[in-house]
Formats: structure tokens, sequence, C-alpha cells
């Protein structure tokens, strides 16, 4: 099957849906499809399954700007956001320019025909398929869908219990009286840990060494007594700069002062656990920041341990045995079932190839223009979120830059938008090397890199990112436009072709 179209996104989860729905309102006469691998929209959302499984940001700030959120509880699960990204979709009408179960392997610009064509693999037949586009646009997120990230625990084998990882989690697990070993200290592990700890016979995280993590209100009752006198877009806007300004503070503070940073937030712990309580399983080694913190609504981790249902142990893994792990200090832990909360695999646009004029480009080896282009890579766009603030903010305004970048070219004549330095000099740096957590640093010989100056550098930064993409004019010298040599076909058209 061919089918021609002037922007192809891969991808409709939070950033592929947010990306149609601008394309679909900003520019309404492209004709755009979304190939998605699974067979549901959400992408992350339709993916975890696990207990508990939430936002990590505040609702205000992690919707869409262009569709409000106004549900006041702060981290919402997983099934609401899931339903609250398909819900925008079908607003906009793009549920309906989905593509299912496709699986892309492969995409190649062509400047003698001046398109991408992207060949997929639907999963389900394994027929190969073909689409072309002028403009392609990867919404595939930044790990990989298929398996996480498991150390080689040695033993592993010899378990006869459960042993489970977060990414693939089993519909219906039962783990009603069972005795729970959570392995990891991050986002997912302190999940999981209150979000099973009423029903299990008994729940502990097992981690290496521990994360910051503080408590956010469950609940945002500033806004339920707003809401009472002013009206609902009132409201929203006013939590959604609140909340903003709150994480921009939080982030820049700790950047400056990270030793009072470091302090306030191992005081906020102190207060939930109790004076009585080992600090060292919430006292990390390094500083607020240099790996993400971790938020808890209403402190549910923290009053899960002080209910005993729950607890901490700081060790290290020296095997596992047929009843559980066996820690290097000599401890065991005893298991019915155990959740490797290890972490992702890193994955750049989903995986695939990458080639122009039939010459392989590795990301590894490129920059990113302001962000969202990919160095002398005609016509291709790379949605990636924020990692230090809510991942909707930087998705909606790259969103929009493509949108006026598209417009831009249309009134120009241009067809081709190739970002191109002989100056920048590209560095040893990744596009996430700020930050020092394990999966980053695993994967940081696939991710793009860091270039010297502006626009090669991924600023962080919502307010300074808004005036380069929404405000900053498109030509600058360094984005360089041509027109097509020969004329692409905008309207979908089917080509049949063997099996």
């Amino acid at each position: 099957m061919r089918d021609h179209y002037d922007v192809l996104i891969i991808g409709a989860g939070l950033s592929g849906i947010g990306a149609a729905c601008h394309l679909a309102t900003e520019c309404p006469a492209k004709n755009l499809a979304i190939l998605e691998r699974r067979s549901a929209i959400g992408g992350t959302w339709d993916l975890f399954r696990y207990p508990g499984i939430r936002s990590d940001s505040d609702m205000f700030t992690f919707g869409y700007q262009f569709r409000p959120w106004h549900a006041l509880k702060v981290l919402a699960d997983g099934p609401s956001i899931r339903q609250y990204v398909t819900d925008t979709a079908r607003e906009y009408g793009v549920d309906q320019k989905i593509h299912y179960g496709l699986k892309i392997v492969r995409a190649a610009w062509s400047s003698a025909q001046s398109c991408w064509t992207v060949t997929a693999l639907h999963e389900a037949t394994g027929e190969e398929r073909t689409y072309r586009c002028n403009f392609l646009i990867s919404c595939t997120g930044y790990y990989n869908y298929d398996r996480g990230y498991l150390p080689n625990f040695p033993g592993i084998e010899n378990f006869k219990g459960q042993c489970i990882h977060p990414q693939q989690w089993p519909e219906n697990l039962d783990y009603r009286g069972k005795r729970v070993v959570v392995i990891g200290s991050g986002a997912t592990a302190v999940t999981l840990v209150p979000a099973m700890a009423d029903e299990a016979a008994h729940i502990t995280m097992l981690q290496r060494s521990p994360s910051y993590i503080f408590s956010v209100p469950g609940y945002d009752k500033i806004s339920e007594i707003l809401n009472r006198f002013l009206p609902a877009r009132w409201v929203y806007r006013l939590a959604r700069k609140r909340n903003l300004s709150l994480q921009r503070w939080i982030y820049l503070a700790a950047r400056r002062w990270p030793k009072l940073v470091r302090a306030w937030l191992l005081a906020g712990v102190r207060k939930q656990v109790g004076k009585d309580f080992d600090m060292r399983h919430f006292t990390p080694t390094y500083m607020p920041w240099d790996e993400r913190l971790c938020a808890v609504p209403d402190a549910d981790l923290f009053k899960a341990i002080k209910a005993g249902k729950a607890s901490v142990v700081t060790d290290q893994i020296e095997t596992f045995n047929a009843r559980g792990i066996m820690l290097k200090s000599g401890q065991e832990l005893e298991a019915d079932i155990i959740i490797t909360a290890t972490g992702l695999q890193l994955q750049v646009m989903g995986g695939i190839d990458l080639y122009v004029d039939e010459q392989r480009r590795p990301m590894n080896q490129l920059m990113t223009y302001k962000g969202v282009l990919m160095q002398d890579a005609p016509n291709i766009a790379w949605i990636f979120g924020y990692t230090n603030a809510p991942w909707t903010l930087k998705a909606d305004i790259a969103a929009k830059y493509i949108c006026r970048l598209l417009n831009h070219m249309d009134q120009k004549g241009s067809t081709v938008a190739t970002p191109h330095t002989s100056e920048a000099s590209v560095e040893g740096e990744t596009i996430l090397g700020a930050l020092g957590s394990g999966y980053i640093q695993r994967g940081k010989d696939i991710l793009p890199r860091q270039g010297s100056e502006l626009p090669w550098r991924v600023l962080h930064h919502y307010e300074r990112d808004c005036e380069m993409l929404l405000n900053a004019p498109i030509e600058d010298g360094l984005l360089q436009f041509s027109a097509a040599t020969t004329q692409l076909m905008t309207q979908p058209t089917v080509e049949r072709v063997a099996a």
C-alpha cells in the first residue's frame, strides 16, 4: 500500500495527537496521517498498566494548552490521561487519520523526489507498507516500547515466584496477601508501593540508592475555591501560571542553591516519616535535579511506611534464590512477587533507520536545531518534551513551531527546509547531558548531541523556548530553504502491491 501525504506523524501518543491537533487548526489545508504501532491511542499511557500509574506532573501544566484540563486531581491516573488524549483526538477529528498496528522500520529522504519514503511493517499480517510524505514528524517518545531495562541479576532464574517488569504488567495480577518486593527507587517504584500496599501482605521497596521524593497535594483546593467565584477558563490560567512558576523556581533554585534545596526536600521527608526513621533511606548522594525528582500525592508512600504496610531497604543484591533475594548485607528478602522497576531503555525515533539520499544518518552524530529539527536532515522534526518540567509544555510549542514553519514555507514558495551549519561544533554532551539518571547514562551513545551555541543547544527552559520557537523569525541563515524539483502528490491515493 502506498499513501502520499503532506505531513506524516509517527506515534499516536500525547505528542503525536497534540501535533495532529495543532496541524488541524493551524494548517488545515495539509493532508496528514498518523502511523501508530499499537492498536489504540495513548502511547505511553496505553502501554503502562501497572497499579497506581499516574502523571508525575500536575495536570494543569501536563495537559494540552489548547484543551485545558479542569479536573482538580493534581496527579491524574493513567486511565484518565489516556481518555483525555483519546477525547482530544476525537474532538479535533484526528482520530480518523490514524493507521494502527504499524511498526516503522525505515525512513528515507530523496532529494530528487523531495519527499520521505517511510517503510512500515503491519505486525498482525507481516505485510510491508510504504508511505510517502513531504514532511515527517516523529512523536515516538524516547524509550524502547518492546522492553524495559533489566540488569543481569545473578540467580534470577532460581526464583520460584513471579518476576515482573512494570512495562510488561500482566493483566489481572493477583497480589492480595502476597509478599511483594519492588526493586527500584524511581517514579515507578514510588508509585507502585503505596498503590499495592493495602492489598499485599507486605511490600518492600529495595533500592541500591535513594531518590529525592517530595509530597504534593493530591487535590487542588485553591482552584476549587476559585471556581466558586471565577470562570473556569480564568481558574485554569491562574493555576497553570502558578504551577509553571513554582516548578521553574524549584528547578532553578536547585541549580543555584543545591544545598539549601536539598535541606528543604529532606526536611519535608523527615516531617512525614517521623524523627525516629532512618533517613539514609531517603537521603541521596547527589544534589537535587542531577536526576529527576519524584512526586507523591498526599505523602502516600510515607503514610504506607508509617502504617507498617510498606518498608524501604537500602542495600545491594547478592543473588536471587528460590525464596526471594539475598542481599550483600546478609539479609534475605522473602517474596512471592518481585517487581523489577529498574528503568527504561532509551530509543531515538522509535529505533527507525534514517537515510538521506541513501546515506545513513546516525542520530548520535547529529545536533538538533531549536530542539525540534535535525541537522542536515530535510523536512523532519522530532518532538521531544521536557525532562525537567511537564513533557507537554515543550511538545505543544514544538508543534506550534512546526506549523509556523510549514505556513512560512507555503508563503515563501519553498517545499524543503534543512537546518545546516558549518560553524557550531558538536559537543560530547547529549541533549539530556545535564541529567545523571541511569537510563540516560546507559543511552548516551544513541542520543543526538548538543551544539556549542544556539540554536544547536537544548535550553530546557520554557520561557526562552517560547521566545525562540513562537516569536523569533523563522529565517535565521541557518535554516536553508529550497523548492522541490518534482511535485509531491498531496491527495491520498492507494496503490495495491502484493503482500
